[in-house]
């Protein structure tokens, strides 16, 4: 082997992983300099590509046979509060047991389920349009009343205000919602054919309608997770863990902040409006001191130094 050969052998050594397997066992062909030119060209180029991919930060979704409750699809790093899923899996023990009010007098308990579809889907809106500053035992009162003179669309119409009104008193501003309810039934008739929108954007412009109740009623009566619905108290409870990134004005500016970083799988749950964070009825009724409660599960996540919003105290919410 002359000098040259052993020059283009030990040069061909130096490339990429393809160079190196063809220098093993054989010499290389000399290479003429444009070759030598695009070799050098190709192998600089692979380099930047691999330098490149290395900065990317790719998120995958999962298949639809992969998808579940516990399955959640990379994301880029964002911020995200500290031990939240701790604090969820928490949450989530003590509201375990479902005895707020909410979870047998919901919306999704309102309506009468023997009725046409958007009979059913019309009722679901009336009730969140009710739930508003009301109780839950109170609302659910005044639909069983509505519903045994047959609530429809139509029926609501024929109803004069004064009759209207008793049927659903004592709801918080009984009267203002006695106007929302003609008005957007109103509307329902003679844009909808009765039925309800099926977007959030055409619930919001309904009278009376908000977005918690636009974001309920898409997940209630179609079926679809549009967002989370965020009341009051939601707000007051995800300032207090700390659940957005800065101190919050509104519900609709903490529904904003919890949806920036919020895992879309747990928008799959049959509620959307994340009811673990109300942990119990105490929380959910801020008009009356709180029943006795055992000892919060988050405490421990105090003691260890994860910060604790101002709020009531953790029996309070536990």
């Amino acid at each position: 082997m002359n000098a040259a050969s052993v020059r283009m052998v030990t040069r061909s050594r130096s490339r990429g992983s393809g160079s190196r397997q063809r220098a093993v066992g054989e010499e290389a062909a000399p290479l003429q300099r444009g070759e030598a030119a695009a070799e050098r060209r190709k192998s600089h180029s692979c380099v930047r590509r691999q330098q490149k991919a290395q900065r990317l930060n790719v998120a995958y979704e999962a298949s639809d046979g992969e998808k579940g409750e516990n399955t959640e699809p990379l994301r880029a790093p964002g911020w995200e509060p500290q031990d939240w899923r701790q604090q969820l899996a928490n949450i989530r023990t003590m509201r375990s047991g479902k005895d707020a009010p909410v979870d047998q007098l919901g919306a999704e308990h309102c309506y009468d389920p023997s009725a046409p579809p958007k009979v059913r889907r019309y009722q679901v809106l009336l009730s969140l349009m009710l739930s508003s500053q009301t109780k839950d035992q109170v609302t659910a009162g005044a639909m069983q009343r509505l519903r045994a003179r047959g609530l429809t669309v139509d029926s609501i119409l024929q109803t004069d205000d004064s009759t209207l009104g008793m049927l659903i008193y004592p709801v918080g501003f009984w009267r203002n919602k006695v106007k929302y309810i003609k008005q957007t039934s109103a509307i329902l008739q003679q844009r909808y054919d009765g039925d309800i929108p099926a977007s959030v954007a055409e619930l919001v412009a309904l009278p009376g309608v908000g977005p918690k109740m636009a974001h309920l009623a898409m997940a209630v009566a179609w079926g679809t997770v549009s967002g989370i619905a965020v009341d009051t108290h939601v707000h007051r409870i995800a300032n207090r863990l700390r659940w957005t990134k800065k101190t919050t004005k509104s519900p609709e500016e903490t529904r904003t902040a919890l949806e920036e970083w919020l895992p879309s799988w747990l928008g799959t749950r049959k509620h959307p409006s994340s009811p673990e964070l109300v942990h119990r009825e105490s929380a959910a009724s801020a008009r009356r001191p709180p029943p006795p409660a055992p000892p919060c599960l988050q405490s421990h996540l105090a003691s260890k130094g994860t910060p604790v919003g101002p709020g009531p105290t953790p029996q309070h919410v536990a």
